[in-house]
């Protein structure tokens, strides 16, 4: 059976869910040994392991990954970057990531506000959490519960 990026972004996933941001590392290297290239959902199953297991100081270090190469960041791999950055307590990263993604022109959602708020809601940085939930409003951004 011939793997194909596909093969390989289904098997990452499945480590995301499961936690096992090891694997899924492990498994994109071996994407290399066979020259196949990571799509964007790759990238994004492995910010998510990494944040998931903890790792946000590596799911950080996949933003300049994806920069360097010639794949396009989406709603999904800003999600996940500003959740590590929660994780890691860097509300202020969480904040430029949110700024970058407007200069992107790369939708946010309901999930990025969610992730944002909540990065500012533990820095006990009320107030920014409060602008942006006015920003949500402004842009119609439907609210749900963090």
């Amino acid at each position: 059976v011939k793997s194909s990026t596909i093969t390989f972004n289904a098997s990452i996933s499945a480590c995301e869910k499961g936690g096992e941001w090891e694997t899924a590392l492990q498994l994109v290297r071996a994407m290399a040994t066979k020259t196949l290239e990571p799509s964007i959902i790759t990238f994004n199953a492995l910010i998510s392991a990494s944040e998931k297991g903890s790792r946000w100081e590596k799911a950080l270090q996949l933003l300049s990954v994806i920069a360097q190469s010639e794949v396009e960041s989406d709603t999904i791999t800003f999600n996940a970057a500003i959740s590590a950055s929660e994780k890691g307590s860097m509300w202020e990263k969480a904040l430029e990531l949110f700024s970058l993604m407007g200069q992107r022109k790369v939708e946010s959602n309901a999930i990025t506000y969610d992730a944002v708020i909540s990065a500012c809601e533990k820095a006990a940085e009320w107030e920014k959490a409060l602008q942006l939930f006015s920003v949500m409003a402004r842009y119609k951004v439907e609210a749900d519960t963090i």
